[in-house]
């Protein structure tokens, strides 16, 4: 049977087994480190036939909170609270506390932070990052990747690419530390300072890879995020893409209603 919705259309049951499934598990009913209910279990719960139960199960994993361990089955996670990602993490005032976006971020909400950069060096251009930077394709640019963790759990992957004009006499870009306040701070040091931060969000599947990293299911829902450092004179100094877990964060952007 099916729930009608939207124009008399139904829902499919397996839709709706996997709405329960996750249902169960953001209320508690089933705890982080509990196992869900094995195929032959929901088989005779829902009395539908097998192929049902592993669609359903596929709809479950795309959730991001329960991963599947080869012969076992399948186990809610144990991630932690969803955090607010807010505009006000660009504040200059974090900037000059000696306190980079991430980590201001996440010590407002009462979280432990850890970055581990995984490569800083020079690097051929992306075909749109040199669009947005206002350089040619294949043109080297500095890159530091990062890999982002909250309270021990990896929530966030980003790559910044700066043009290699700029970094080029700022040595504290190509260290692991760049120093009080991150690397936003150290171009705003050197003369480069900010007008405007400009994000494009979009959400989507992992990839194979990508869940890997960020220790998701298969398939798990991720935002994807490109952000653009803009300066006072209009320049694209940073362009920041970035792929976050989509079940570890709320997204919170002030708008002003004036013109």
């Amino acid at each position: 049977m099916g729930t009608a919705v939207g124009g008399g259309r139904s829902v499919p049951r397996y839709v709706q087994i996997a709405d329960e499934i996750v249902q169960q598990i953001r209320a508690g009913v089933l705890k982080p480190g509990d196992m869900v209910p094995s195929e032959s279990e929901l088989v005779d719960r829902y009395g539908v036939a097998g192929g049902t139960i592993r669609k359903a199960m596929v709809e479950v994993r795309a959730s991001g909170l329960v991963e599947t361990r080869h012969g076992k089955g399948s186990l809610v996670k144990a991630r932690p609270p969803v955090r607010h990602r807010s505009s006000d993490r660009f504040r200059r005032s974090h900037r000059k506390g000696g306190k980079a976006a991430y980590l201001a971020e996440s010590e407002q909400a009462g979280a432990t932070a850890k970055v581990s950069v995984l490569f800083i060096g020079p690097a051929d251009a992306p075909g749109d990052v040199a669009e947005r930077l206002g350089v040619d394709a294949g043109d080297k640019v500095l890159a530091r990747r990062r890999l982002y963790f909250r309270n021990g759990t990896p929530v966030e992957t980003a790559t910044s690419y700066l043009p290699w004009d700029v970094v080029k006499d700022i040595p504290e870009l190509f260290s692991e530390n760049p120093g009080p306040g991150g690397i936003y701070a150290r171009l705003e040091d050197d003369g480069h300072v900010f007008a405007e931060f400009v994000e494009t969000l979009q959400a989507r599947p992992a990839s194979k890879a990508e869940s890997s990293e960020l220790a998701l299911s298969p398939g798990a829902p991720v935002v994807h995020l490109i952000r653009d450092a803009v300066t006072e004179e209009g320049r694209v100094v940073e362009v920041c893409d970035t792929l976050m877990a989509a079940d570890q964060f709320v997204f919170s952007y002030r708008i002003p209603a004036a013109d």
